[in-house]
């Protein structure tokens, strides 16, 4: 294993951590000069919060531990491709490198819906590496969402079945 890998590894613990409090399963770690200064994991529901995005959460401790806003000399490592908010508070921090394990189509803005983090009129761009242990990351995503859908169906016939029956007029 590589350490890339050692630290996606770590950013997918963070991950099922929002997956065990039935969140979407996301996760962040931030590296600094070799060694994990900081981990988030999608906290949304929980705590009631838009902004409990793994992403922020992550900086926001590395951040504190740092001393500073800027984030200039750190690595993050995230399983899903972050949302615009998410990607803002990256160009924000100035952290010169994301690692994404998989891209998310129908929101990400580090090249699927907008690329943000590549947008030539902003004063930072950042350097992206993509798929590091996608498929991981991928089904980690995709189980979560089929057993929300099956959930939802269980409830529905759940509720269904306890509905008074309309009798057929006699």
């Amino acid at each position: 294993m590589t350490i890339e890998e050692h630290y996606m590894k770590e950013a997918i613990r963070q991950a099922k951590k929002a997956a065990a409090l039935k969140e979407v399963p996301i996760g962040c770690v931030i590296v600094y000069d070799g060694r994990i200064i900081a981990r988030g994991y999608n906290r949304r529901t929980v705590d009631k919060n838009v902004l409990a995005h793994a992403e922020i959460i992550a900086m926001r401790k590395a951040c504190r531990i740092l001393g500073d806003w800027r984030l200039e000399d750190c690595t993050m490592y995230v399983t899903l491709e972050p949302c615009p908010m998410c990607a803002g508070a990256i160009v924000q921090a100035r952290i010169p490198k994301v690692v994404i394990g998989c891209m998310n189509p129908k929101a990400g803005c580090a090249g699927s819906v907008l690329d943000m983090l590549h947008e030539d009129g902003f004063n930072h761009q950042v350097e992206t590496e993509v798929g590091l242990l996608g498929e991981e990351c991928s089904q980690m995503l995709k189980d979560f969402f089929k057993a929300l859908r099956e959930e939802g169906k269980r409830k529905k016939l759940e509720q269904a079945q306890k509905s008074p029956k309309c009798n057929e007029f006699t």
